[in-house]
C-alpha cells in the first residue's frame, strides 16, 4: 500500500478524531468521575472495530447504497446523541475521586454503543475511507486496504482518547467549575449534532 496514501488518510483521520463529540464527552466524564479511562476507551475502540469488520466485509458499501437502512442507522445515532447530550446537561460531570467504581463491563459496553452509533464514525467509514481505496492497477485487495485503514483509525482513537482522558483528569480535577463548563459544552454539542442529523435525514424522506 502506498505510504503517501496512508499518511494522507492519517492526517484526515486525526482531524476527525480530534473534533470533540460524543466520544470525547464520554471519556472526559469517565475521567472526571474517577473511573477507568482505559476501559472506556477500549469500549469506544471496539465499536470502531465492528465498523471495520463490516466495512471489510463490504457491508459499508451496502449500507451506503441503501437509503432506508442508512436512514435507520442515522436516526438511531442521532437519537442516542440527543439522549446522551440531555443526560450530560442534566448531570454534568465533576471531579469525584470518591465515586464508587462503575462495573468494567458497563463502561466497556457503553463505550462500544456510543462509538458504534456515532454518526461521525458512520461518516468516516461510508464517505471518507472509500476515497482512499486503490481500485485499479497493482494493489492489495480492497478488503485488506479497508482493514488497514480501519486499524489505523482505531489506533488514532485509542491514542487521542487516552490523552484526552489523562488531560481531563490532570487539568480539570481541581477545577469543578471548569469541569462543569466543559461537560455542559460537550452535552450541548451532542444535542446540536443530534438535532441537525435528525432534521437533515428526515428532510430527505
Amino acid at each position: 500500500m502506498n505510504s503517501g496514501l496512508l499518511l494522507s488518510f492519517l492526517a484526515v483521520d486525526l482531524l476527525l478524531v480530534c473534533v470533540p463529540g460524543a466520544d470525547w464527552a464520554y471519556v472526559i466524564a469517565t475521567a472526571l468521575r474517577g473511573r477507568s479511562v482505559p476501559r472506556a476507551v477500549a469500549g469506544l475502540v471496539s465499536g470502531y472495530a465492528l465498523h471495520t469488520v463490516l466495512a471489510t466485509a463490504g457491508l459499508a458499501v451496502l449500507v451506503a447504497g441503501s437509503p432506508g437502512l442508512l436512514t435507520v442507522l442515522t436516526v438511531a445515532g442521532a437519537g442516542y446523541l440527543l439522549w446522551l447530550g440531555w443526560g450530560v446537561l442534566r448531570r454534568p460531570a465533576v471531579p469525584d475521586a470518591s465515586a464508587a467504581p462503575a462495573p468494567s463491563g458497563r463502561l466497556f459496553l457503553r463505550g462500544a454503543t456510543i462509538s458504534g452509533l456515532n454518526p461521525k464514525g458512520l461518516l468516516l467509514y461510508l464517505s471518507v475511507l472509500p476515497q482512499f481505496l486503490t481500485l485499479h492497477g497493482a494493489h492489495l485487495p480492497v478488503p485488506v486496504q479497508t482493514a488497514a485503514f480501519g486499524l489505523l483509525h482505531m489506533a488514532c482513537c485509542a491514542a487521542v482518547y487516552c490523552a484526552v482522558g489523562v488531560l481531563a483528569r490532570v487539568l480539570l480535577a481541581a477545577r469543578p467549575a471548569a469541569a462543569r463548563a466543559v461537560t455542559r459544552t460537550s452535552g450541548a454539542a451532542m444535542l446540536g449534532i443530534g438535532a441537525f442529523l435528525l432534521v437533515e435525514r428526515l428532510a430527505t424522506l
